[in-house]
């Protein structure tokens, strides 16, 4: 597995601990920092990690607009938090990322969203991605 899917893995375990407990993002964060640098083998993957969750941080408004237009009557607030965590992830790869291919942000939460969620997640994020990507 690569350094960068681990990283993907770890920014979905942040958001969504931050989304189901409620808790703001940056003190999530922070508190996934404090235990990271307790952990020096990992730090490849924690950079990324990282960079995604801040990322999203900054650029939330418009990743959550992106996600909300190209999901056909879904309610953000209404999809698996699974699901919205990876979408978040995957627009921003998608929108504010050029070293990863379009193609590889959308397979990578394809593959996690039927790995971490429900039996129509695969199927749902790949469409909600595939017309964001588009309309980029």
């Amino acid at each position: 597995m690569s350094a960068r899917t681990k990283a993907r893995k770890r920014a979905l375990d942040i958001l969504f601990s931050a989304d189901v407990r409620g808790d703001d993002l940056a003190v999530t964060l922070a508190a996934e920092a404090k235990r990271a640098a307790s952990e020096p083998a990992r730090e490849a993957s924690w950079l990324y990690a990282r960079e995604i969750v801040d990322g999203i941080i900054d650029s939330r408004d418009e990743i959550d607009e992106q996600i909300t237009t190209h999901s056909r009557d879904w309610k953000l607030e209404r999809m698996p938090a699974v699901d919205r965590a990876l979408l978040r992830i995957a627009v921003w790869e998608i929108l504010c990322n050029d070293e990863v291919p379009t193609a590889v942000a959308i397979d990578e939460a394809v593959e996690l969203a039927k790995e971490f969620s429900t039996d129509d997640s695969g199927a749902f994020v790949h469409g909600v991605l595939a017309r964001v990507a588009r309309a980029a």
